[in-house]
């Protein structure tokens, strides 16, 4: 029989209508003459009533059978609901049962299909089809939906042209580990999975579309975290002719749009800037939360005129102040704090308390005749925290801006509500790598420079002081409550100055044309001024949904190993695969 309605949806509009509803058995409670049963769907859950006594044998003998997660049709008079439930939208009703069809049984399920369950979430991914049938988990989705349909009505009302890019792709490197594809057509080559569309969409923009966007797949061999998966999800646009503010103009009325539509809230712009160098110096971070404050200081001037070797021989000497938090912290829960400094870098972590309006603490010994200065120049008060960094000033920085956000969470200093968003601008073109000894691109090899700095775009990247530090780039970050929620630049558009900035990062001319000769040659046949930007649509799903790991806005995601306890995938494949794909694995 066709169904009348979706469960969820039989309100008071039915009474006295005779319904059918389709879906899965939630609960079932026996009360003796009256059997009660509680109807799932996505939209929601309906009670239906049996009344063994007036229903019809058939009826009542399928009631009693029928269990949690059988499959169900239901037929029935909608009646008004004696013991109302006002949490459910429709608990003012019930179905009186006439006819009860079971569509399909169902084992025990591994944990019960409702919100606020306690099992792993291992046992949630191996039974991930279960999982979503969760209300709260079908929420996440459907916002999901709600977020990408606002998009898309966005991008074609501004013009925008969506058009899909390749997933076979040529290996270049872009930053991250790419996954790899064997050709069994072509003996020992590869194909590569897109990091992103970048190079596809800047083409796009030499091919003459002016306005592009997709909604993509994106695939790096990274090591994971809650905000990281494998294969992710963004927002990808690419324009011709606009300047960097005119980007960030036309995504920040895209983001409005969204959460005007999704969330009901209405958001101010323009939004924010904050300068790269502003954002590490204030903050420690390159994505910094702006919900609290507790800015970090600067004491490197003071720190120097202290009888204190190691404040006198640091770079940079760099302060947080935890106000009012001084006895919350007792000699352990400060030696867990050094721990954490450590493990971002700093040699060490210096402290000071203000008790009873004197200073204790590990160098309160030092501070005996700078005391005064010391306090009005972190105007200090009464249980005080004051954490110290002397190290190079981005460890510093990087030490205690971690710091800063251990504290706030620890102490629920974050106004969960709010909904911060901020540009990350001017950054440096290059940043450091100790890994690989030399410079390397912050964002990616085909972000434009500023013509202000151009002129050190030739300098040896070799050395930690060279003068590479000093290329500033025509990039953005914008940042949504201390996560990155996209990135973006202006890029280059002529082969001249793609290969300085390639000869920069160490390429030799025949390796960068190797690499990137398809780019190079398309560069010489009237390549337009362009710039764009992506966002992580999986991050802006699993941040308007409250959620602090996007596993739980993904339908089918991998856990920290990068696998599918569902699928086993990744999965060993038969020999004759490997073979066709000439591939030998080891033993």
């Amino acid at each position: 029989m066709k169904r009348t309605d979706y469960a969820g949806n039989i309100t008071e509009e039915y009474l006295g209508q005779i319904v059918t509803v389709k879906g899965w058995v939630a609960k079932r409670r026996d009360k003796g003459g009256l059997v009660f049963i509680d109807v799932r769907d996505r939209e929601g859950i309906v009670q239906i009533v049996v009344d063994q006594e007036t229903a019809s044998e058939k009826v009542t003998e399928t009631s009693k059978a029928i269990r949690t997660e059988f499959v169900v049709e239901i037929t029935g008079k909608v009646i008004e609901r004696s013991n109302k439930n006002d949490n459910i939208k429709t608990g003012g009703v019930e179905i009186e049962a006439e006819s009860i069809e079971v569509l399909s049984t169902s084992k025990t399920t591994p944990f019960e299909i409702k919100d606020g369950i306690e099992t792993s979430d291992e046992n949630r991914m191996r039974y991930r089809y279960l999982d979503l049938r969760r209300p709260e988990m079908l929420a996440n989705l459907r916002l999901r939906h709600a977020i990408t349909h606002s998009i898309r009505e966005y991008m074609d009302d501004e013009g925008f042209i969506d058009v899909e890019t390749p997933f076979l792709n040529r290996s270049t490197p872009e930053g991250a580990r790419d996954y790899l594809v064997p050709s069994r057509v072509n003996k020992g080559e590869f194909y590569a999975l897109p990091q992103s569309p970048q190079l596809m969409k800047q083409l796009l923009m030499t091919a003459g579309l002016d306005r592009y966007y997709q909604i993509v797949k994106c695939f790096r061999d990274e090591d994971l975290r809650g905000d990281r998966q494998p294969e992710f999800t963004q927002v990808d646009l690419e324009t011709s002719f606009l300047s960097e503010e005119e980007i960030q103009t036309l995504v920040e009325r895209m983001i409005a749009k969204v959460m005007k539509d999704v969330k009901g809230i209405d958001v101010t712009f323009p939004f924010s800037r904050m300068s790269y160098d502003d954002a590490m110096n204030f903050y420690g971070s390159d994505k910094p939360d702006t919900r609290y404050e507790m800015k970090l200081q600067d004491l490197t001037e003071l720190a120097h005129t202290i009888d204190f070797k190691v404040f006198q021989d640091a770079v940079a000497v760099k302060a947080v102040v935890a106000k009012n938090l001084a006895n919350q912290y007792s000699r352990k829960a400060i030696d867990k704090l050094a721990e954490q400094a450590k493990q971002n870098g700093a040699q060490g972590l210096a402290w000071v308390k203000v008790e009873q309006g004197v200073l204790s603490g590990s160098i309160a010994k030092f501070l005996s005749d700078k005391a005064d200065a010391f306090v009005s120049e972190l105007d200090l008060d009464e249980n005080d925290l004051v954490l110290i960094v002397a190290d190079k000033l981005n460890t510093a920085n990087s030490a205690l801006g971690s710091l800063r956000q251990t504290i706030a969470k620890e102490h629920n200093l974050i106004d969960s509500s709010k909904f911060n968003f901020l540009w990350v601008v001017d950054w440096p073109l290059f940043e450091w790598s100790e890994e690989e000894g030399r410079y390397m691109s912050a964002h990616h090899p085909f972000t434009l420079s500023t013509a202000e700095t151009r002129e050190f775009l030739t300098a040896d990247g070799s050395s930690e002081d060279s003068d590479l530090q000093k290329v500033r780039a025509h990039a953005y970050d914008i940042v949504l409550n201390g996560y990155e929620l996209g990135g973006g630049s202006l890029r280059i558009n002529t082969r001249e100055l793609q290969e300085t900035m390639l000869k920069a990062l160490g390429f030799k001319l025949e390796d960068a044309e190797e690499q990137f000769g398809f780019l190079l040659e398309a560069l010489e046949y009237g390549f337009p001024p362009h710039g764009g930007l992506a966002i992580g649509l999986d991050r802006f799903v699993m941040l308007l949904a409250g959620k602090y790991n996007i596993r739980e806005v993904i339908a089918f995601p991998k856990n920290n190993r990068a696998a599918d306890p569902m699928t086993q995938a990744p999965s060993p494949v038969s020999q004759k695969q490997l073979d066709e794909l000439h591939i030998n694995t080891l033993e």
